[in-house]
């Protein structure tokens, strides 16, 4: 993700910003967002959009900066709030006095909102449930700034766009800027509209047990379309799981993680109309668009609901994969960009990104490893050869990027771009023990476990499907295993591990990271040292309790709001706990596993993309990380990923064979879940109270159970 820049003064250290030369990037910590990619509402928990990030988004533009509700002379105290699914959210308001005889509340708002692609609607209900007939003028003021996302985000929102009349056929209010418009009408008419104050103004009267409605909606769109248009509503590209286990807050986590994810899908416009291939946007509300690395892994961990999804996110980074050298972009032959936007990205003073952009040193050995997954959990053999050239060229990249040393590195080449090109890509997450920062070239350990996979996914692929190739790039793998052995491990009082990166002067960049859970599980490590990584993940200075901490908490620098130094991100710690089971360490991995559970638990099922570190010791539930997306992709796919390693479950199509061998699975138990998918075929397993497994899988595949 593109983190927020940290000014610095000459000597590396963190400068405070200074009011009017930066804004202050908004926090999200007590919003209610509710979407439909690509667009998305952001309000108080009142349902007031009045502040901040507030208001109505449509393809990264803010539509509407305000839509507040006032009753003349009368306080309105909200009483509660609550999200419906992804989309939906309702909000209950009481005019306090107005129609009171007891201490009870006798007049109440219920603000129902729902959320569509290019528009939402926010349904007013008034009920009079006291003795008295009450009247009131009840005042709607919407507003406009037509603000670009990194505007918002930045802090630095813009003036108000004047309102207007809407048309002649509608009564409401209209904004025009730059190709973009917006528009709000009401139903029925307000009693007075006050355009140039934006202002809808309706006179009440309501007998005792009378209610009293009114609908707003608002409309936005470009004028040229979407830049990535939302999907056909009957295409979801993945089977709904049912899962019914022991324990309810496993079940409440993926329910509201599917329901999120289905709002996170976008098209793309390249692909045929009648069925589109779709993909994720990364989050809401500053990622709501392409990203390769979050799309990528985001697919890879939804392959146990079915493979399209996967087809869909592979094409579409094919069709924009690098075909030349470009130092602006950042593009090069062969790989898989970073993120794309309607238009160039600029955040503070150093960080300017084109609208398509490949600053990342990831997402193209992801893509080969997607590829490889796919194909195993089911691709067409015809989908997946005719992304074999693609494969081809991604590998290239890989090798032709290996600089003498024989690792993936990164550096900025635009001096605008960003500096750290893994995914904790935040100027400050690659440091040295001691807390100072890494120069680049830096090469990241999770990056050559990426590539090793890569590698050996690449050459399976090759040799299925009668390519040459294979045996080069396995012994690619081995060496790159070796170099990584050689030049990578350090030892600290509590013994040998992997440094997270190698820095400009091929020195190990010694602090001990959540950058261990990435080698887990993809060959690159030997049986020894994965149990020396899996001990180290175990520690309390890792394991916080309600997942994995980015940075150690006994580092230097650890900061437990730290954006990769010291906070949790959901998909980083599954991520783990799947290498953990793969490796042979279920007991570290269920302890990840119940971490995160209990962090859901406390922010109502729905994971942000990252919260504070503190830890189960100083608190039950974690602080959230004010400015987080929330939802997030891979924090949403994080729940199928750690239902995955629970249950042990792993295919392999072409081999004819499924697995099934519950590792801590058997904590949630008794369990059922139907309705997986594998082999493009209905999958369903049953964990019962005595611990054995029972599985409804299709006749074609074998299924291996323990």
């Amino acid at each position: 993700m593109d983190a927020t820049v940290k000014p610095q003064d000459p000597n590396g250290s963190v400068a405070a910003p200074a009011p009017e030369a930066g804004g202050l990037q908004p926090f999200l910590h007590d919003a209610v967002v509710t979407l439909h990619a690509p667009s998305l509402v952001i309000s108080r928990a009142d349902g007031q959009v009045s502040e901040g990030a507030d208001g109505f988004y449509h393809g990264d533009r803010r539509a509407l900066s305000q839509l507040t509700v006032a009753v003349e002379g009368i306080t309105l105290t909200p009483v509660a709030g609550s999200l419906r699914g992804a989309d939906g959210a309702d909000f209950r308001v009481v005019l306090r006095g107005l129609g009171e005889t007891t201490p009870d509340p006798a007049v109440t708002l219920h603000r129902r909102r729902a959320t569509a692609a290019g528009r939402f609607e926010e349904r007013l209900e008034i009920t009079n449930a006291g003795s008295r007939q009450v009247r009131f003028r009840l005042t709607v003021t919407a507003g406009s700034d037509s603000a670009s996302m990194d505007q918002v985000k930045s802090g630095h929102a813009p003036e108000e766009v004047p309102p207007q009349a809407a048309d002649s056929e509608t009564i409401g209010l209209a904004w025009a800027c730059d190709g973009f418009t917006a528009c709000l009408v009401s139903e029925p008419a307000p009693n007075v509209l006050d355009v140039s104050a934006g202002r809808l103004s309706y006179d009440v009267e309501l007998d005792p047990g009378a209610s009293w409605s009114v609908t707003l909606s608002c409309t936005a769109a470009y004028s040229d379309g979407d830049q990535f248009p939302p999907p056909p509503a009957d295409q979801v590209p993945w089977s709904i799981p049912v899962l019914r286990s022991a324990d309810r807050r496993l079940d409440r986590w993926l329910e509201q993680s599917l329901a999120d994810l289905d709002r996170l899908r976008l098209t793309d416009p390249q692909s045929q109309k009648d069925r589109p291939d779709q993909f994720l946007a990364a989050g809401a509300p500053w990622f709501l668009t392409l990203f390769g690395r979050d799309a990528l892994w985001a697919a890879r961990m939804l392959l146990p609901l079915g493979i399209d999804l996967a087809a869909g996110t592979l094409r579409t980074l094919a069709r924009r994969q690098g075909a030349v050298t470009d130092t602006a972009t950042e593009e090069q032959p062969g790989k898989i960009l970073h993120e794309v936007r309607r238009d160039n990205l600029k955040l503070g003073d150093r960080l300017s990104l084109p609208s398509v952009y490949y600053g990342t040193v990831d997402a193209t050995p992801l893509w080969i490893t997607l590829l490889h997954d796919a194909w195993r959990w089911g691709l067409d053999p015809a989908e997946a050869e005719l992304l074999l050239p693609h494969a081809e060229s991604a590998l290239a990249w890989m090798r032709d990027q290996a600089d003498a040393d024989g690792f993936l590195k990164y550096i900025d080449q635009t001096g605008q771009g960003l500096s750290n090109q893994g995914w904790k890509d935040s100027d400050d997450s690659i440091r040295y023990r001691d807390g100072s920062r890494a120069h680049a070239p830096i090469a990241l350990c999770e990056v050559q476990a990426y590539a090793y996979e890569a590698a050996l996914g690449g050459a399976a692929l090759l040799r299925a499907f009668g390519r040459p190739g294979a045996d080069e790039w396995e012994a690619w793998a081995e060496q790159l295993a070796s170099r990584f052995r050689d030049r990578f491990w350090v030892t600290d009082e509590h013994g040998p591990y992997p440094a997270v990166a190698l820095d400009g002067d091929g020195k190990p960049v010694d602090s001990v990271t959540s950058g261990f859970g990435h080698l887990l599980g993809t060959g690159l490590l030997n049986a020894d040292e994965s149990a020396l990584l899996a001990a180290r993940i175990a520690a309390p200075d890792l394991d916080a309790g309600h997942g994995l901490r980015t940075l150690s908490s006994d580092a230097v620098g650890y900061n437990p709001y730290g954006y990769h130094v010291g906070s949790i991100w959901p998909h980083d710690t599954a991520i783990t706990v799947h290498g953990l089971v793969k490796a042979g360490f279920p007991d570290v991995a269920a302890s990840l596993a119940a971490g995160l559970l209990t962090a859901s638990t406390g922010f109502d099922a729905r994971l942000p993309e990252l919260f504070a570190g503190h830890g189960s010791a100083e608190s039950p539930y974690p602080a959230p990380y004010p400015a987080s997306c929330r939802p997030q992709a891979w924090a949403a796919t994080a729940a199928v990923a750690v239902l995955q390693a629970a249950l042990g479950l792993d295919a392999n199509v072409p081999g004819g064979t499924v697995t099934v061998n519950p590792t801590f699975g058997r904590t949630y138990g008794p369990l059922t879940v139907s309705g997986l998918q594998v082999g493009g075929k209905r999958l369903d397993i049953t964990l019962t109270a005595d611990g054995s497994v029972q599985t409804t899988a299709p006749e074609s595949l074998t299924v291996a159970t323990s």
